[in-house]
Formats: structure tokens, C-alpha cells, sequence
């Protein structure tokens, strides 16, 4: 007997999940937060093929760094839950992020870890009465650190024992032995609001958005007893061959160990500089100053019944023309998945051309329609 699994709604909030795909328009999309973030090549090969297989093949990997795989069928989709859980760990429960290199970050001022564990185990009980959404981080501030993510709750080690702890925007310095009172108490506050809350609607909480310069996570890091090379999904997204061949290739390199990073990443631990050139060869962006780390694109009417244009074939085309320090969103339709955030330009697909936005969003109304012939010319000219 087929098992089908529940379809979470499609909304803005709602979280896909392995038990609970969400309806794209390329099919059933489904979420996998990785346990620890870490995958070995034969892993990273694995979900390849199960994406092949029961998907359209096509991975993802998130702004936050959670995988992704698309095109699934409420036929496939209990399937795949299963082959992936037989070879990978899957966290569940409230998320409680740390940074991928923690632990090993000779920057850092305390290992956020410890502390990590001890939060995602008190809050197993409340974690049902927590959305989806409710995130909890905990930063030791090193390098390759956060602070760009947005978190209801987050906590920062700042030293001497000290963390900084930021609830709903507004901030204070605690101890580190009061760190999981704080955030345990902060989320049945949370909780009590209803399954919809964050912390932005607790009484006396700052809304104004979080607004942090990211850590690009391309490059070659230092670590306390090796280096990680960070390479990432041009766009987000990369196919089962071009994942495949790059497990292939790091399984040669003997690199044992991959690790989800923000910003699209993976970082390689303990790799030669030889796999990054293979790494860039097969496709995949190396070099933190690459224009596609400035371009968000959905995968458009390649999959998706709304879209109106390929936008990431679009974006791939007009990423050597685009204006330096400028953002761009390629957006299929007025939707804007990718993207739910202003960019210096972004493009819309429609049926009659391209909806031109400066600094805007994809559901603006649009400043001008440009022609096909007419893009490289927009995102060539600095904006703003």
C-alpha cells in the first residue's frame, strides 16, 4: 500500500518538510534539514539520484543552507522520505542554527554547539506549539558566522562568558549559564501567541527588519586543524550530474566531508586547490566576486507553471553584464519566490516581455517593459 504524504499549504510561511512536501509549480517540493549540516561525497551522491529518481532532479540548496529537492509526486514523495532518511539524519523539531564551521573555527569566541544541543533538547515538548518558521541561533562569532540571517532568537558569544541575546530585535547581554532560561522562556512567550507568532509580536518587540552584511561562504577558510573551501549552487540550484560529478570529484581529492552553508554553499573540509578548479569547470561558482552571487532567479517556466520566462537561463546570460555592486532579481512571475525582498533591479517575466523594477520587488508595478534585446543593456547601468 502506498503511503501519501500531507502537503503542507502554500503559503508565504510555510515550511516544506519530509512530512509534509509543499505544491510548487514544478510538483511536490520537499526540505531536508541535514543533521549538523554535514554530508560525505557518497551522501551528496545518494540524494542525487534519489532526485533523479523521484524528482525532477534538480537540488537546491537555501539562503539558510537547508537542502532542496523539487519536482516530486504525491506518488514519489513518501518514497524518497524514505530512501532519504535510511542513509541521511534529518532534524526536526524547533530549528536551532549554528555556523557550519563551528567548533573548528579558530576565530570564534566560544563553541556555540554545546549550547545548541542544549536548546533544540529542552524545547523538544514546545516545539509543537512553535510554527514552522521559529528559529533560534546560536553564534559563536567567528569568520564565517550569522549575523545576516534573520532569527527570532539569537544569541552571539561576545566573551568573558557573555553572550548577546536578541529577542524580536531588541537586545541585551546575558551569561552564558542563563543562555537556555533566556531562550526557553522567550519561546513559550512565543508559543503562547499561537502557532503563527514570532518573536517580532511579542509586546515591546522591535519589527524593523534585520539588516546585517552577509559573510560570503565562497573561499578558502582557515580551521583549527585544516581548511574548508566554500564553493556554491550557481543560483542555488544545480542538477543530479553536475552533484554527482562533484562528489566524484571530492571522493579523488579524498575530501570526507561537506557541510551546508548560507548563501547557497557548500563548504569542502580539507580540500586541495585542485578541487575547486574542477569544482568551477563543472559549473559551480568559486570565486566569492562571481556576478551570480548577486542574482537570485526561480527556476521560471522551466518548472514551474507560473513562470513566463527561464529566469535562471536568463540569469546565467546576463550574469557577465551585470553592473558591479548591483543586485538583480530574475523572477518568472510577479511572485517573486526567490526573492521576497527588494533588489537594485529586478526583471519580471510576463507574457508580453519583461517587467523592468528599480529597487524594488517582483510584485511592484513594474517602471518600464523591456524586450529580450533590451536586458543587458538595464543591469549593465549602475542603479541607484
Amino acid at each position: 500500500m502506498s503511503v501519501v504524504l500531507p502537503i503542507a499549504a502554500r503559503r508565504r510561511g510555510a515550511c516544506p518538510s519530509l512530512d509534509a512536501p509543499m505544491q510548487t509549480g514544478d510538483g511536490l517540493l520537499i526540505r531536508l534539514r541535514v543533521r549538523g549540516g554535514r554530508l560525505t561525497p557518497d551522501q551528496i551522491a545518494r540524494i542525487a539520484a534519489l532526485a533523479a529518481e523521484h524528482g525532477n532532479g534538480l537540488v537546491e540548496i537555501t539562503a539558510r543552507g537547508n537542502l532542496q529537492v523539487r519536482g516530486l509526486t504525491p506518488a514519489s514523495a513518501a518514497p524518497f522520505a524514505r530512501a532519504i532518511e535510511a542513509g541521511t539524519g534529518i532534524e526536526r523539531g524547533l530549528v536551532v542554527e549554528t555556523p557550519p564551521l563551528a567548533g573548528d573555527d579558530p576565530t570564534e569566541i566560544e563553541d556555540p554547539r554545546p549550547l545548541a544541543a542544549s536548546i533544540r533538547a529542552a524545547a523538544t515538548l514546545l516545539s509543537a506549539r512553535l510554527g514552522p518558521k521559529v528559529t533560534v541561533v546560536v553564534d559563536g562569532n567567528g569568520k564565517l558566522n550569522l549575523s545576516a540571517l534573520k532569527a527570532d532568537i539569537r544569541l552571539t558569544a561576545i566573551g568573558s562568558g557573555q553572550w548577546a541575546c536578541s529577542v524580536g530585535g531588541r537586545s541585551d547581554v546575558i551569561l552564558r549559564n542563563d543562555a537556555l532560561m533566556v531562550t526557553l522562556r522567550n519561546l513559550r512567550r512565543i508559543a503562547d501567541l499561537g502557532m503563527a507568532a514570532r518573536a517580532t509580536d511579542l509586546p515591546g518587540s522591535d519589527a524593523t527588519p534585520h539588516r546585517t552584511k552577509s559573510v560570503s561562504s565562497i573561499g578558502t577558510f582557515a580551521l583549527r586543524d585544516a581548511s574548508a573551501t566554500g564553493i556554491a549552487l550557481p543560483f542555488g540550484s544545480s542538477d543530479h550530474a553536475a552533484l554527482t560529478a562533484l562528489a566524484a570529484a571530492a571522493s579523488r581529492h579524498g575530501i570526507a566531508e561537506f557541510r551546508l552553508a548560507p548563501h547557497h554553499a557548500l563548504l569542502a573540509i580539507g580540500a586541495p586547490p585542485a578541487f575547486a578548479a574542477e569544482a568551477d569547470a563543472l559549473g559551480f561558482v568559486t570565486a566569492p566576486d562571481d556576478p551570480r552571487t548577486r542574482i537570485s532567479a526561480c527556476i521560471g517556466s522551466d518548472g514551474c507553471a507560473s513562470g513566463h520566462i527561464p529566469a535562471r537561463a536568463v540569469a546565467a546570460r546576463l550574469a557577465p553584464h551585470l553592473a558591479p555592486e548591483t543586485t538583480l532579481h530574475v523572477s518568472g512571475c510577479a511572485k517573486g519566490c526567490a526573492h521576497p525582498r527588494p533588489a537594485d533591479v529586478t526583471l519580471v517575466g510576463r507574457a508580453d516581455g519583461y517587467g523592468l523594477v528599480i529597487e524594488g520587488m517582483a510584485g511592484d508595478t513594474p517602471q518600464a517593459l523591456l524586450r529580450t534585446d533590451q536586458l543587458e543593456s538595464a543591469v549593465a547601468l549602475r542603479q541607484g
